[in-house]
């Protein structure tokens, strides 16, 4: 049997308020729907993980110095409101489960991308990994 490679795919859910105007019902109901699309492809073995995340949190940066500010913006449309991790075939294949999230339907969207093996600021100019401390213990 041959068996095709697979590739880890990471999914970005971008907007945090797809709710508004909506009953509390209804958000109900699309929440169910989310939750049986990842039942779904966790059943299939292709979402390994996944998880939300608070609209709070902090934004570190180095403008006028190394800072630190409030964010992200809960009413962003630009928010990321949570992620999965995919192992599928490919690219195309991660963006045709993406596709079909149910939050598409309310404004959120989708932003997929392969997660590479290692940074790839960690290749060399020859191409060759840089070493890493780490690994030389090993």
């Amino acid at each position: 049997m041959n068996a095709q490679k697979k590739s880890e795919y990471i999914l970005l859910f971008r907007g945090t308020d797809w709710h508004k105007g909506l009953s509390p019902e209804e958000i109900q109901e699309v929440v169910k729907q989310m939750y049986a699309w990842l039942d779904r492809l966790t059943a299939e073995g292709k979402a390994k993980a996944g998880k939300p995340l608070f609209p709070e949190g902090k934004i570190v940066s180095q403008k006028k110095g190394r800072s630190i500010a409030d964010g992200p913006f809960a009413e962003s449309k630009e928010a990321i409101g949570g992620f999965f991790l995919l192992e599928v075939g490919s690219l195309d294949e991660a963006a045709e489960i993406a596709k079909d999230f149910p939050g598409l339907n309310y404004g959120a969207s989708v932003e997929v991308r392969p997660v590479a093996p290692e940074c790839p600021m960690a290749l060399g100019l020859d191409g060759q990994t840089v070493a890493h401390p780490a690994r030389a213990i090993a």
